[in-house]
């Protein structure tokens, strides 16, 4: 089993940046891949960026150049937001597939207010 825990929303101005955080309760290189997703409201949850064991990383078109995903080996991922707009705003949330299981955390709020 294996927790994760978000941390670093908050509210800002439109251009301004924010840097998520999910902490792991084990080696974050165990899991297979990680990811951020976000959920607006009335809106499905929607996958913004992956970062997989190796390394390698991804993301939706809607951030690509704004966002990045990165992981530390103190167990921790991170999502650097830069340039925000006012339709980033959703709650985000961090993910990671452990074999056959796919954990998340609680969620961070991101508004970025005009």
């Amino acid at each position: 089993q294996a927790q994760l825990a978000e941390s670093g929303g908050g509210l800002v101005q439109a251009g301004e940046s924010l840097r998520l955080s999910c902490k792991a309760s084990q080696n974050i290189f165990n899991f297979k891949v990680m990811g951020w997703y976000r959920q607006a409201p009335g809106k499905q949850r929607e996958l913004v960026a992956t970062i997989t064991a190796g390394g390698s990383t991804d993301y939706v078109d809607s951030v690509k150049g704004r966002f990045t995903i990165s992981r530390d080996r103190a167990n921790t991922m991170y999502l650097q937001m830069r340039n925000l707009k006012v339709e980033d705003t959703a709650v985000y949330y961090c993910s990671g597939g452990l074999g056959s299981v796919v954990y998340w955390g609680q969620g961070t709020q991101v508004t970025v207010s005009s």
